[in-house]
């Protein structure tokens, strides 16, 4: 990859925006969830890594005039060295550095930024970070369904063109997100959920998860996406639950003003895999409510999610389906929050709702296929979603 570098048009337009004054923030233009591989249930398996480079494509909802990449040993249990890293926006590249430096350690439990890259990123673009792994890791920090696909290769080729021969791993290692310098009065919102966020059911590497969707519709601000496929709103595995997450994944982000929930299907379904009682309706009405006091207390608007139709899939059971049906209920008629998303009624087969429409099941009766994940888009009444600060 050539090296980066700024356009002349790019020159003048930062340099104008300093010229006039214009106030600028760093906030999120790119989230993802993590979890901890430790855990009992996985949908990909936990991996390490040891002398290999590992290039990850992230799909940008928003851009600014510079950025910097945000890294995590969240879970990990030993000190991670980064031994180099880069990024690179329409093939041109620049080195990641630390406090000037090429090299990193994040000590277990901890994150790090890189130093700011003064490079422009626009919302839509694919940022490309490639880490150097020199030494032996333990099982990665990770978002386990990404709806997109990790390259990995021996040795340090951070800086090559191309990687043949890459072994491709539908995860991404190591990355919890990417700061924008945007206008301070940029607005985000964030997509707070499961699968029917995070992607599971889109065809992987075309970005059309439900979230990308959205951010195609809106004319100001972006949302970013903080789902987790698997997770839970009251009790961990797979991640840690929504009310247990909801200060490192929602209230750390600056700049937002909305937070879009959808939670549920997994309360109801995985007690069955893990010898669980399926919770009742107030137990997760309970929690819903608790995640909207909380939101507002923040000064947050919240759009509470419908719970999507699952009879068809394997793991389904009557008692969880009625509970569904109770909760929803509770859901289209409640003033906890600040708005309704009914994407239940949205996917829903008209003759059985408790079924996904045959034309947007991805084929295992609990997930959106692309054109599923674009109608549940597109069941967000704009007018509830008005991304601007005061």
């Amino acid at each position: 990859m050539a090296g980066l570098s700024w356009t002349s048009g790019e020159i003048r337009a930062a340099a104008a925006a300093r010229t006039l004054g214009t106030k600028m923030i760093w906030t999120a233009g790119f989230r993802t969830a993590v979890i901890s591989p430790y855990g009992r249930l996985h949908f990909n398996e936990p991996r390490g890594f040891a002398d290999q480079t590992v290039r990850q494509v992230l799909h940008m909802p928003g851009g600014g005039e510079a950025f910097r990449v945000r890294l995590t040993n969240c879970y990990g249990r030993t000190p991670l060295t980064i031994g180099a890293a880069t990024a690179a926006v329409d093939h041109r590249q620049a080195a990641l550095t630390f406090d000037g430096a090429e090299q990193l350690v994040i000590a277990a439990g901890e994150e790090a930024v890189t130093d700011p890259v003064d490079q422009p990123i626009a919302a839509g673009d694919d940022l490309v970070v490639s880490l150097y792994l020199p030494e032996r890791t333990e099982p990665a920090t990770y978002s386990h369904k990404p709806a997109q696909v990790a390259r990995t290769v021996g040795g340090n080729r951070v800086t090559a063109a191309e990687l043949p021969g890459a072994e491709q791993v539908e995860s991404r290692f190591y990355l919890s997100g990417v700061d924008v310098l945007a206008p301070e009065d940029t607005a985000v919102a964030v997509a707070f959920g499961d699968s029917w966020f995070e992607g599971v059911g889109t065809t992987t590497g075309t970005n059309h998860r439900s979230v990308d969707f959205l951010n195609q519709r809106l004319k100001r601000g972006w949302v970013v996406n903080q789902g987790i496929a698997g997770n839970r709103l009251l009790r961990d595995e797979v991640g840690e639950h929504a009310l247990a997450r909801f200060d490192r994944d929602v209230l750390s982000i600056p700049a937002l003003t909305h937070v879009l929930v959808h939670f549920g299907i997994n309360d109801l379904v995985l007690p069955g895999m893990l010898n669980e009682p399926v919770p009742d309706a107030d137990a997760i009405v309970e929690g819903f409510t608790a995640l909207a006091d909380r939101a507002h207390r923040a000064g947050l608007k919240i759009l509470g999610a419908t719970i999507g139709p699952f009879a068809a899939a394997e793991i389904s059971t009557p008692e969880g389906l009625a509970v569904r049906r109770e909760v929803n209920e509770w859901i289209s008629t409640t003033s906890v929050f600040d708005a309704v998303v009914d994407v239940a009624r949205a996917v829903a087969d008209p003759q059985s709702p408790d079924y996904i429409r045959p034309a947007w099941d991805s084929g295992d009766g609990m997930h959106l296929n692309d054109p599923g994940a674009e109608a549940m888009a597109d069941a967000v009444n704009l007018d509830d979603l008005v991304l601007q600060r005061a």
